[in-house]
């Protein structure tokens, strides 16, 4: 009995025999529970500015789109998007790309608007994990259909 007391002893006293192990520069960014979702809108020097909107979660695409077109409130920035009466956006999200359909015709969005769908939506990808390298296109419903090439957020990447 004496030898599994001191057996046991030797365990204890001699560690896991787990190493440590330094910091590790590999892979994304943990990700979880966010205190809001992230916008873009204009800023008084027509420059993109990333916004918080604190909703308590990071919500998805979907819910990003809609609060961006609901506009950015008493925040004292702009919008390159016109109003709309609806701001249900359709969101389809492949492996690499994240697809938008928009209420609006692409004479209702400047090309900075055209950034901040872009940017809020590839915002909400990442912050749940999705790829930065993701590029996001816009289908606009209304009027002529514009340009529906990819794109990427020149503040994401």
């Amino acid at each position: 009995m004496r030898r599994i007391w001191i057996a046991a002893a030797a365990l204890l006293l001699g560690g896991c025999g787990i190493a440590e192990s330094g910091v590790s520069d590999e892979g994304p960014a943990p990700t979880g529970v966010a205190p809001g979702t992230t916008l873009y809108f204009v800023d008084g020097d027509g420059e993109l500015r990333a916004t918080l909107r604190d909703t308590g979660r990071l919500g998805t695409i979907g819910e990003a789109m809609a609060l961006l077109l609901w506009g950015p409130g008493d925040s004292g920035l702009d919008t390159g998007i016109a109003v709309v009466s609806s701001s249900k956006v359709e969101v389809t999200v492949g492996e690499q790309e994240i697809e938008l359909r928009v209420p609006l015709s692409a004479e209702e969005v400047s090309p900075l608007g055209v950034d901040q769908i872009v940017c809020t939506a590839l915002a909400a990808h990442v912050q749940s994990g999705g790829s930065p390298e993701a590029t996001v296109r816009i289908h606009f419903t209304l009027g002529e259909p514009g340009s529906d090439a990819p794109r990427t957020c020149p503040l994401i990447g």
